[in-house]
């Protein structure tokens, strides 16, 4: 079979009886127009059902591919349609934040200039259809991530306040002194600050699972660690770092087996593969909009709904009340018991747009390709010498990591790196700790430089990357 250097996919040459040419790939795609102009080297025919001839491609020489998923997509996102510097812009941090597609900016366009108007408390056709609207988008969310009800999605400001929702609620509800919380030296700061607030009013104890020789999560410490004083698993499905996805399945039952529950930050995850709760088995799961296509400002925490019952008010205020008395209120049910004032309207809407966006595409597919875009990155990123990818390797097929590479260059500043490419070279890459200063005092860095691509990214901005990159290693050596 033949191998397309443009899409890394295994393909089949199919000759019908009519004189137009296709190729397709394993997965069904057609990969080449009629006609294509494509020189063919074949090991074996063999004819098919329906009287075609099915060869099998040894070498292809003029071989014309269609475009591929980051291709096809790039032109739904209207910002990346620019130049910065002096060049075109080249966008590799999308694991701080991802751009927004034109539908997205419709949705909000039309939230504000049409129907802008408050939920739940009124009655005229504004507020119906703004509330139809925001509930719609609750309803979109529950479905892509397979939730068992849309009751079970809470909207919040983001990821961040999800888990503080959680640390604040059930963790102080439920904790006392001694308990354990089993946490992960690789966690966002949001999946640490907030359990080390909680720890310093109940007197539990935070326990830190490190890292094996490949930095993914030492799955047999985590496992030696828990026991019947584990009360809480919180950890990350995806590190914004490393790169390392975790298998939050076993994790979950391991946990589970002594009695503790089990919080999934799953930000890098949600927006980039298919993502069921019901399969997971986990107790919490949260994410951000704006990871996601989604604006900013808006993030969700699903909960299992037995658990959010059994969880206390985390704000006090309008619309998480059933009744209010001078002496005493009675609360609502989830998820309004947690969404207190006015909710960020305009966000959800957008977010469910963002839903809508991404589910037109499909999320296999979405994983599908940036699997492709990880082993590359990552190929070409480990030929260039001195430097160091922090994170397991991409696997035969891109599947053991995430489309991001987090590096240092031996003798280069991350900043100094990231700020050479943008201005020399209009390529966006995040610089600094990404909010993992443990992480990086654990590796032995103070900062390191991070690419990181998204579906609408393409192997050609890859290929622009390690040229600039390559480029800017050569300038800060010239002065050595």
């Amino acid at each position: 079979m033949a191998t397309s250097t443009h899409l890394g996919l295994r393909h089949a040459l199919v000759l019908p009886q009519s004189s137009s040419t296709r190729v397709v790939s394993s997965s069904g795609l057609s990969l080449c127009k009629e006609f294509a102009p494509v020189k063919l080297k074949c090991r074996g025919v063999v004819r098919s059902a329906r009287g075609g001839v099915v060869k099998a491609v040894v070498t292809v020489e003029n071989y014309v591919a269609e475009k591929s998923l980051g291709e096809i997509t790039k032109g739904d996102f209207p910002i990346l349609d620019q130049e910065v510097n002096g060049y075109k812009l080249v966008y590799l941090d999308n694991a701080a934040t991802s751009q927004k597609p034109e539908s997205v900016l419709k949705a909000l366009r039309d939230y504000y200039g049409g129907y802008n108007a408050n939920v739940h408390r009124g009655v005229h056709a504004l507020s119906a259809k703004a509330t139809d609207e925001y509930e719609a988008a609750r309803k979109k969310i529950a479905d892509f991530i397979k939730a068992p009800t849309d009751r079970e999605i809470v909207f919040t400001r983001n990821a961040s306040e999800a888990i503080n929702l959680v640390a604040y609620t059930w963790g102080l509800t439920n904790l006392k002194e001694g308990d354990e919380i089993i946490l992960s030296v690789a966690e966002h700061h949001s999946n640490i600050v907030p359990w080390q607030l909680v720890a310093q009013k109940t007197g539990a104890v935070l326990r830190f699972v490190e890292l094996t020789s490949e930095e993914t999560l030492d799955l047999e410490q985590l496992k030696g660690f828990l026991n019947e004083r584990t009360k809480l698993v919180s950890t990350f499905h995806v590190s914004n770092v490393l790169g390392a996805i975790n298998p939050i399945a076993d994790i979950v039952k391991w946990a589970h087996a002594v009695g503790a529950k089990v919080l999934v930050d799953a930000c890098q995850s949600v927006p980039h593969m298919p993502v069921d709760v019901q399969a997971l088995g986990a107790d919490f799961l949260v994410a951000s909009s704006h990871k996601m296509c989604g604006p900013t400002g808006m993030g969700f925490l699903w909960g299992k709904s037995e658990v959010l019952e059994s969880m206390p008010p985390f704000l006090g205020g309008g619309e998480m009340i059933v009744d209010v008395f001078l002496d005493r209120s009675t609360y609502a049910s989830p998820p309004s018991r947690f969404e207190a004032g006015t909710p960020a309207i305009g966000e959800a809407v957008g977010l469910g747009a963002a839903v809508d966006y991404l589910n037109n595409i499909g999320m296999d597919r979405i994983h599908e390709y940036e699997m492709e875009l990880s082993k590359y990155l990552y190929e070409k990123m480990s030929e260039i010498p001195n430097v160091r990818i922090y994170g397991p390797p991409a696997g035969d097929h891109g599947e053991r990591r995430a489309s991001l590479c987090s590096f240092t260059v031996e003798g280069i500043h991350a900043t100094d790196l990231s700020t050479f490419l943008d201005q020399q070279h209009g390529i966006a890459v995040r610089s600094g700790h990404h909010c993992t200063q443990p992480l990086h005092r654990y590796l032995g860095i103070n900062a390191s430089a991070r690419a990181s691509l998204y579906f609408y990214n393409t192997t050609d901005e890859v290929d622009t990357f390690i040229k600039g990159l390559k480029d800017t290693i050569d300038f800060f050596s010239s002065f050595k």
